[in-house]
């Protein structure tokens, strides 16, 4: 039995190889081995839904140990999922075995690129249409100094419209189906807001002193 490569050992023999490849090439090659992995995750998700389409995710994450490496992560939603960087989604038939892409995400740096560029080149206009879609939910919080995505729905009404689909997102589905999953045996739960942290429990005899010094 031939043992198989680590990915750190192809890491290092794809940087010490010099030859020139055609890029072209290589994208007819990817997209390839992608639509494989597609047909495979939908294929073994075929009778875990009783949908006959469901969704199907390409998510493209980098290793943290190994420069260079990128690993291809699929996983199957019965409703549309959220949307996020460095993503890809399909909409898969199992009985034809049809996939239609959806969207395509690039990373959030270019995300955030294009959707501030006013005029993109033509083969840049359905992902601008993606990352404005994207971007026009979020905005800044001042508690966190970050950007939280406050309403999704602009992103899906977007995608429904421009492939003439009525599918739900995750909220949408959990919503229309809440009796189903409730007779199934799924608890509706509430959940409130935390308690605000009592600080009059905070005592002088409470807290070390840092410039002790401990010899143990």
């Amino acid at each position: 039995m031939t043992k198989r490569k680590t990915a750190g050992e192809l890491s290092l023999k794809a940087t010490s190889d010099n030859t020139k490849y055609d890029p072209l090439e290589i994208g007819y090659a990817l997209t390839d081995d992608v639509i494989a992995q597609l047909q495979i995750c939908g294929q073994n998700h075929s009778h875990i839904f009783d949908e006959y389409e469901y969704f199907l995710v390409l998510v493209v994450a980098g290793d943290p140990l190994i420069k260079g490496i990128r690993r291809h992560k699929y996983a199957a939603f019965i409703h549309m999922p959220k949307p996020r960087p460095q993503q890809s989604c399909f909409l898969y038939n199992k009985f034809t075995g049809k996939i239609k892409r959806l969207w395509s995400l690039p990373d959030a740096k270019v995300m955030a690129t294009i959707s501030q560029m006013p005029y993109v080149d033509k083969k840049w206009h359905e992902t601008k249409g993606w990352c404005d879609a994207f971007f026009r939910g979020w905005m800044f919080d001042d508690a966190t100094q970050t950007y939280i995505n406050t309403d999704t729905h602009h992103f899906f009404d977007y995608i429904r419209k421009q492939h003439g689909i009525k599918h739900l997102s995750e909220a949408e589905y959990l919503d229309a189906h809440r009796e189903e999953l409730i007779k199934a045996g799924c608890k509706e739960t509430n959940t409130t807001l935390s308690d605000p942290f009592d600080f009059s429990k905070i005592s002088i005899e409470k807290i070390i002193n840092t410039n002790t010094s401990f010899t143990d």
